[in-house]
């Protein structure tokens, strides 16, 4: 029996890696550390679904993309996580983050 290959379905996207600061006073994108992490703080309580629910939200606006284009692939349950973005590319993703940092 011959295995049948998988393949993507093509679509374009990035990926973020972003660290979660929550607590704060308001949403913001603070700075871009040295390893391109992108440092956010968030008014949520630092527990996992909330974090996570208000990112996403967050980064809908930000981005101006739909929250279900948006996904925690990494990190769910940490302040480092990776958030995948479809359809946008990394230079899409990079140019807008760099317009919003407070």
């Amino acid at each position: 029996m011959v295995k049948q290959p998988r393949f993507s379905n093509g679509r374009i996207g990035a990926a973020l890696p972003v660290r979660v600061i929550p607590r704060a006073s308001h949403n913001e994108i603070v700075e871009i550390l040295s390893d391109q992490t992108v440092k956010i703080r968030l008014v949520s309580p630092p527990t996992e679904p909330e974090t996570n629910q208000e990112l996403i939200r967050f980064l809908s606006q930000v981005l101006g993309v739909a929250s279900s284009k948006l996904e925690v692939v990494a990190g769910a349950k940490g302040r480092d996580k990776l958030v995948s973005i479809l359809d946008v590319t990394s230079q899409e993703v990079h140019k807008k983050i760099i317009s919003h940092l407070a």
